[in-house]
C-alpha cells in the first residue's frame, strides 16, 4: 500500500521538486514579553525555563507551490516586493540554555486559541499564561527537555487576551470587495430572543445587506428533517436590549425567541473573507524556521532544534489531518516540516481551515453544527474510491513527495467512533473490511475514554449518565515519548491498538451486544458522515457555491465491541477499565434538559457504576456481577490495578514513573465505589 501512494507522490511532484527555494517567509519576530518560568526553578537535567510571547511577521511568496494550495492566495494584497504579508501572535516554553534540552519543539496547536499541552500531558491547571506550579503540574514536559511553542492559526476565536490568534489579509478582487454565502445553524436550550452569527463565542461574519431578500433563516425538527422557512418579518439581523432591539449584524433577532431543541439555520451574503490558509502557512513557516535556521530573538541558534513535533486535540487533531491533506508539510524550500504527528480525538474529521468564508470553529457532532465541510471524503490516508461519486483521493495523497510525510499517531476515543465517525479512517469506503495502514501511521484508541477525560468524581451534565472519567491521559505520555524516539532514533513505537472487523472488535451499532444494565438506555444512534455537494468550485478553488450544501447518502459507522461489563474490548484498555467498578462508554444520551433524548450528547461519555454487593446487583437486575463478587477488599483491587498497570508499562503503554500516582488515584475510586452515598445509576 505505501508503494501504491510513494508512485502516486512522485508523479504529482516532479515539478514541484525543482522550485529554488526562497527564505522570506518570517521576516521578524516581536517580543513583547520575557521571563523566567516558575521563578528560575529547575526542570531535571533541562534546567530552567523561560517564557517569551509576541508577535511573528510573515511575508510568502504567492507564486510558490507551496503556497498556492493557501486557498484565495492570488486574490491576496502584495508588497512592494510582491510577497502576502500576515502576522500571528506566539508563545514560547523553553530551556534557557537550549543545548540543555532535548533537541526537539513540540508545538501545539492551539485549540480555539488556548493553551492545552500542559494540561494534558504534565496535569497541571489550565492556564492562558503559566505561572504557577499548579499550572505546570508535575513538570514531565519541560523534564523531558521539551521546547513548547504555540502560534496563531484561526482568525476568529473569542476576544479574550492571552489566546493566540493569527492576522490575515482580506481577499478582494483587483481591489474590488469579494461577497459570498454563509450559513450559520445553531440550537438553544433555552428560548432566546437573539443568537450570534458565530459558532458559540467566535468572531462571525457580519451580514452586508440585513434587508436583502436573499437572506434566509429556516427551522427544522432533526438533523435529516425538513427545513421550514420563517417568514422573513418574524426575524431581524439585530440584537436585544432590554425591552427594545439594536440592529446589530452578526446576530439574528425573533420577538417570538427561538424555541429549545429545534435546529435554526440562517443563509446570507458577507463580505472581506479573510485568507484563512495563511494560518496553515504560519505554522509551516515558523517551525521551518527553527529547524533549518535561527530564530534570535528566541535566543535559538541554528541546529539547536533537530526534530518538530505536532500536536492537536480535537479542531485541533481535526486541523492537522486537514494539513496534512492539503500538503502543508512543505515548506517553501521543499523541505519537511513536522517529523512527527500526533492528531488526538479527531475521528475522521478534518474542517474548515482553507477556504473562502470558512468559519474554522466549526465543526461537527450529532446535535452541533451540522453539515459544515468537516467529515468529508477521504478519510484514509492510501488512496480511495468513492464508487458514488467516482472520485479517487487519500489523506496524504498531496504530500508533494513521500519523503516529505511525517511519522503519524492518531489516537482516539471511544466516542470518536459515536460522536466523530472514527471508523472511517481505517475501514474500507463500503464498511466491509479493513484498510491496510501504511508504514509511517500507527492507530491508537483508548479504549472505552470519552472525548475528553470527565472530573473525578464524575458528575452529570448534559447527559442521562454521568461523564466518563477514564484518564488515559497517562497513555497519552507514553505514546509522546513514543513518537519522540520514533522520529529521533528510529525505535518503532508499539503496534497500532485498534478494533478491527476481521477480529469481531469493531461492528455496526446495531450490533453492540451491550448489557442491559437498569437505568440505562441504549441506542445505535451515530454521528453521521455525509456525501455534501458544497458546489463545483469547491474541491479545487475553496469556494462554497451553495449553502446548505446538497447532503447525499452517508457513510457506513462501525463502533468498537464491548465485553460483558459492556467496557470495549478492543485498544488500550487502561487499568481502571482492565480490573473495572464501573461500565464506561464513549457515548452519553442526552437528559430531556440538553437535547433531544434518543441522541448522542456531545463529547460525553458514560460512567455507570457496578452494584456494592450481590443484594444490590439482584434486587436491580443488574446482570454485570458486583463488587463484592468480584474483588476481595481494597488491596486486593489496587493490587489487581497494579498488576495491570505494570502489564501495560511493559508494553510501553504507560510511563513506570506514572505507576504510584496511577495506584494511588484507584485507591480513591475504590472508596468512591464502595461509599454507601454512592447510587449505583444515575435517577433522571
Amino acid at each position: 500500500m505505501r508503494a501504491a501512494l510513494v508512485n502516486v507522490l512522485r508523479a504529482t511532484s516532479l515539478i514541484v521538486l525543482v522550485a529554488a527555494p526562497l527564505s522570506a517567509e518570517v521576516v521578524r519576530i516581536e517580543v513583547q514579553s520575557r521571563s523566567d518560568l516558575a521563578g528560575g526553578q529547575p526542570f531535571g537535567a533541562a534546567g530552567p525555563f523561560e517564557k517569551i510571547s509576541g508577535k511573528i511577521f510573515f511575508a510568502v511568496d504567492p507564486t510558490l507551490p507551496a503556497n498556492r494550495i493557501v486557498a484565495d492566495i492570488e486574490r491576496a494584497p502584495r508588497n512592494a516586493a510582491g510577497k502576502v504579508e500576515f502576522s500571528s501572535d506566539f508563545y514560547l516554553i523553553k530551556p534557557k540554555r537550549i543545548e540543555q534540552g532535548n533537541g526537539a519543539v513540540l508545538y501545539e496547536v492551539s485549540n480555539r486559541g488556548g493553551k492545552g499541552m500542559l494540561g494534558f500531558f504534565n496535569h497541571g491547571t489550565a492556564s492562558l499564561d503559566p505561572a504557577s506550579a499548579r499550572d505546570f503540574g508535575d513538570g514531565f514536559l519541560m523534564k523531558q527537555g521539551f521546547t513548547l511553542l504555540w502560534v496563531g492559526w484561526q482568525f476568529d476565536p473569542p476576544k479574550r487576551a492571552g489566546l493566540v490568534r493569527v492576522y490575515p489579509p482580506d481577499a478582494s478582487e483587483n481591489g474590488r470587495p469579494i461577497r459570498g454565502l454563509v450559513r450559520s445553524d445553531f440550537v438553544v436550550t433555552e428560548r432566546e430572543a437573539d443568537h450570534s452569527l458565530a459558532d458559540r463565542d467566535h468572531t462571525a461574519y457580519a451580514v452586508v445587506d440585513p434587508d436583502s431578500p436573499d437572506n434566509v433563516l429556516t427551522v427544522r425538527d432533526s438533523v435529516e428533517g425538513p427545513r421550514r422557512i420563517v417568514p422573513r418579518d418574524q426575524w431581524r439581523f439585530a440584537r436585544a436590549d432590554g425591552a427594545t432591539t439594536v440592529a446589530d449584524l452578526t446576530r439574528v433577532y425573533m420577538a417570538t425567541k427561538f424555541e429549545p431543541g429545534k435546529i435554526y439555520e440562517v443563509v446570507y451574503t458577507a463580505q472581506d473573507p479573510p485568507i484563512v490558509g495563511l494560518g496553515p502557512a504560519a505554522i509551516r513557516d515558523v517551525i521551518s524556521m527553527l529547524k533549518y535556521k535561527s530564530a534570535d530573538p528566541w535566543s535559538i541558534p541554528a541546529a539547536a532544534i533537530n526534530r518538530a513535533l505536532a500536536f492537536g486535540v480535537s479542531q485541533s487533531g481535526r486541523f492537522l489531518r486537514t494539513y496534512l491533506y492539503y500538503g502543508f508539510n512543505r515548506d517553501e524550500g521543499n523541505r519537511k516540516v513536522f517529523d512527527g504527528v500526533i492528531a488526538h480525538v479527531a475521528g475522521a474529521g478534518r474542517g474548515s481551515f482553507n477556504h473562502r468564508f470558512a468559519q474554522p470553529s466549526r465543526d461537527g457532532h450529532p446535535y452541533l453544527n451540522f453539515f459544515y465541510p468537516t467529515d468529508i471524503f477521504p478519510f484514509t490516508d492510501a488512496p480511495e474510491r468513492d464508487p458514488e461519486s467516482g472520485v479517487t483521493d487519500g489523506l496524504l495523497t498531496h504530500a508533494g513527495s513521500p519523503e516529505l510525510l511525517p511519522k503519524i499517531f492518531y489516537t482516539n476515543s471511544e466516542y470518536e467512533y459515536w460522536g466523530r465517525a472514527a471508523s472511517l479512517i481505517h475501514t474500507t469506503i463500503d464498511g466491509a473490511s479493513d484498510a491496510p495502514l501504511m508504514d509511517n501511521v500507527r492507530i491508537y484508541l483508548l479504549a472505552a475514554g470519552q472525548h475528553g477525560p470527565g472530573a473525578f468524581p464524575p458528575a452529570q451534565t448534559i447527559g442521562q449518565q454521568r461523564n466518563n472519567p477514564l484518564d488515559y491521559r497517562w497513555a497519552m505520555k507514553a505514546l509522546l515519548l513514543a513518537m519522540d524516539r520514533w522520529t529521533a532514533n528510529g525505535t518503532a513505537p508499539p503496534p497500532s491498538r485498534y478494533p478491527r472487523l476481521a477480529d469481531g472488535t469493531l461492528v455496526p451499532p446495531d450490533r453492540l451486544r451491550f448489557p442491559k444494565v437498569p437505568g440505562v438506555t441504549t441506542s445505535t444512534a451515530v454521528h453521521r458522515a455525509y456525501r455534501a455537494d458544497y458546489g463545483p468550485r469547491f474541491a479545487k478553488e475553496g469556494i462554497v457555491t451553495i449553502e446548505p450544501p446538497r447532503i447525499g447518502s452517508s457513510f457506513p459507522i462501525l463502533v468498537p465491541q464491548v465485553d460483558a461489563d459492556g467496557n470495549g474490548i478492543a485498544g488500550v484498555r487502561m487499568p481502571e477499565l482492565a480490573v473495572p467498578l464501573a461500565t464506561y462508554t464513549g457515548w452519553n444520551l442526552f437528559n430531556d434538559r440538553s437535547g433531544p433524548a434518543d441522541v448522542l450528547s456531545s463529547m460525553q461519555g458514560s460512567y455507570i457504576p457496578l452494584a456494592r454487593t450481590t443484594t444490590d446487583r439482584k434486587r436491580t437486575n443488574d446482570p454485570r456481577p458486583s463488587i463484592e463478587e468480584r474483588y476481595r477488599d481494597r488491596d486486593s483491587y489496587v493490587g489487581l490495578v497494579a498488576k495491570a498497570a505494570q502489564a501495560l508499562i511493559d508494553q510501553r503503554f504507560l510511563l513506570a514513573e506514572d505507576l504510584a500516582v496511577i495506584v494511588q488515584n484507584a485507591g480513591r475510586h475504590w472508596d468512591y465505589a464502595a461509599s454507601a452515598a454512592t447510587p449505583s445509576t444515575v435517577q433522571r
